[in-house]
């Protein structure tokens, strides 16, 4: 057995509990989503909560950063699964019936 594969053996080990569907299947895809998007909401409004402190001296400029940052990469996974919907569906109407 070469290197690269060992390494990619564990690493499948390593991932394999990750994607059990034995451990999600406790909660369904709706209740999955509406949780998703209630941390979105959360992060946004923290964010929003330590932007409004900041402005008026109440947080320090660096967990300004730290806050912008963490919503910038919420809003951009957002867009990226808008886009990955929007394109599933068009892929869907572009098959025959």
């Amino acid at each position: 057995m070469d290197v690269k594969s060992l390494f990619a053996t564990q690493r499948y080990a390593a991932s394999k509990p990750a994607v059990d569907p034995g451990q999600t299947a406790q909660h369904s895809a709706a209740e999955r989503f509406t949780d998703t998007f209630k941390d979105f909401s959360a992060t946004l409004a923290q964010s929003e909560n330590i932007a409004k402190a900041a402005m008026t001296g109440g947080a320090d400029p660096h967990a300004l950063v730290q806050a912008l940052a963490q919503t910038e990469l919420a809003v951009e996974a957002a867009v990226t699964v808008r886009n990955k919907v929007v394109e599933a569906y068009q892929e869907i109407l572009r098959m025959p019936v």
